[in-house]
């Protein structure tokens, strides 16, 4: 998404490009689309009713490892996480990896449960719904299924 706005041309752009811009010498990050807005599942997994209802197990294992990795990267330092992680940015230096993930720190971007809230979901539909690619919101009752991740929150 690109804006032009009296002398100053605006660009939106995801990590870690947006900060490659900056150390670059290209442009400066002036704001956070993630830290002025509310908790939204930005990223989520699905999966059919029924592949849900014939495997249990996959989906608790899956939404167990979810959770342990969430729940690691608020344990570890910044270094830490870029370490396991700059495998797969193979054309990023580990610096700005580190650079990026103390940004995501600094506004709290990084969700600590795999819990859905019905809040964050409907500002989710409303965000894709404002972009014109949702015609009818869905009920959270019908497409949102918190038992897995309530099973390894409450262990």
């Amino acid at each position: 998404m690109h804006f032009h706005l009296g002398n100053a041309d605006y660009v939106a752009l995801f990590e870690p490009t947006a900060s490659s811009t900056e150390l670059a010498g290209k442009g400066y990050i002036v704001s956070s689309i993630g830290k002025e807005t509310a908790e939204m599942p930005y990223t989520a997994y699905f999966a059919k009713k029924s592949y849900i209802e014939e495997n249990p197990d996959i989906i608790q294992k899956f939404t167990n490892a979810i959770y342990k990795a969430q729940k690691w990267m608020q344990e570890h330092t910044t270094e830490e996480v870029a370490s396991a992680i700059a495998p797969y940015f193979p054309d990023t230096e580990t610096d700005l990896i580190v650079t990026v993930l103390n940004r995501y720190k600094a506004i709290d971007v990084w969700s600590t449960s795999p819990y859905i809230s019905e809040d964050s979901f409907e500002l989710l539909q409303t965000v894709i719904q404002d972009a014109g690619e949702l015609k009818e919101k869905a009920p959270y009752s019908k497409v949102i299924n918190n038992d897995f991740a309530n099973k390894v929150i409450n262990k």
